[in-house]
């Protein structure tokens, strides 16, 4: 494989350094997979057909949930598969779509991130004028802005490993076509390749990342001004669930990604991902409920009907 240029097809070694023992992931990951794809779709389906979550924040949560949705099925159920055969091969063209569905997909869900932070800012810090600030056309701009932008800016990114030199053999030590593993197997100068991958690190997360944090900041900052215990309290509840999943989402990626170079631990690079494709996506949809008063008052009232 050492004059390979461009393999027809690459080989994923996934969990394969666990032997035999990878099999019994199968079950649990095809169970934390399911519950949430049922999760995020439940809350998809509320957002839609419920009036009382007719609002820019729901909005924002849908397009989150249908974002969590379609990460995961970009890469876990090709995982779920390659844990039961003993040659896990993907094509070429295969793992590029890959790769640009992932990235595309994940820079869009941060863009989301932002966007609820925005609304939630607008709520509190000005809430006379959330109804202008806030409308539906201004909330379907923001929305088609984060999901096209991505897709957009990850065209010459992937195009760029397209045509790039894999004289270093054909197997990815990963679950999936991730960045760094493929950028190893090339032998062509990736250094200007790699300054691309910061700037869109910059652009995406790091930018996203930025208005979230200082729309909390002056969020905080007014909540503190509440004379009411119980309405600072309830101003508070209504940004948790977001903090958190603001948390899981930049520490992880920002930890993995947005750093200059291809020498990441390949190891490191499998849990993270594994966490932010299959366990964030399942825990998700309970603490967008369990921290919503609003969203659990309409799953009673669904139940009792």
């Amino acid at each position: 494989m050492g004059n390979l240029s461009q393999p027809s097809e690459f080989v994923l070694l996934g969990f394969s350094s666990l032997g035999e023992l990878q099999g019994l992931l199968y079950g649990p990951f095809l169970v934390l997979y399911l519950l949430a794809f049922l999760g995020n779709g439940i809350i998809i389906v509320m957002v839609i057909a419920d009036t009382h979550l007719h609002t820019p924040m729901y909005f924002f949560l849908g397009n989150f949930s249908l974002l969590e949705i379609l990460v995961t099925m970009t890469i876990v159920p090709r995982m779920l598969s390659d844990l039961l055969v003993p040659q896990k091969v993907i094509s070429f063209s295969g793992c590029m779509a890959q790769f640009y569905f992932y990235f595309s997909l994940g820079s869009t869900s941060f863009l989301i991130l932002s966007d609820m932070a925005l609304d939630r800012f607008v709520a509190i810090c000005h809430p006379l004028r959330y109804g202008t600030l806030m409308s539906w056309s201004v909330c379907v701009r923001l929305a088609g802005v984060a999901w096209a932008a991505p897709f957009l800016a990850m065209v010459p990114t992937v195009l760029s490993r397209v045509y790039l030199n894999y004289c270093h053999g054909n197997v990815i030590n990963h679950f999936f076509c991730d960045n760094a593993p493929l950028l190893k197997l090339s032998c062509s100068d990736t250094r200007l390749l790699e300054l691309w991958d910061f700037v869109m690190a910059l652009a995406f997360v790091l930018s996203s990342f930025l208005v979230t944090l200082f729309s909390y900041g002056y969020i905080v900052t007014t909540v503190l001004r509440i004379p009411s215990a119980s309405s600072r309290h309830k101003a508070f509840s209504t940004c948790g669930s977001h903090l958190t999943l603001v948390f899981i989402g930049y520490s992880t990626t920002i930890f993995l990604y947005v750093r200059h170079g291809k020498a990441h631990s390949v190891d490191v690079n499998r849990i993270v991902a594994l966490v932010t494709s299959v366990f964030t996506p399942f825990f998700s949809p309970f603490i967008l409920t369990l921290r919503n008063e609003t969203v659990k008052a309409v799953l009673r009232d669904r139940c009792r009907g």
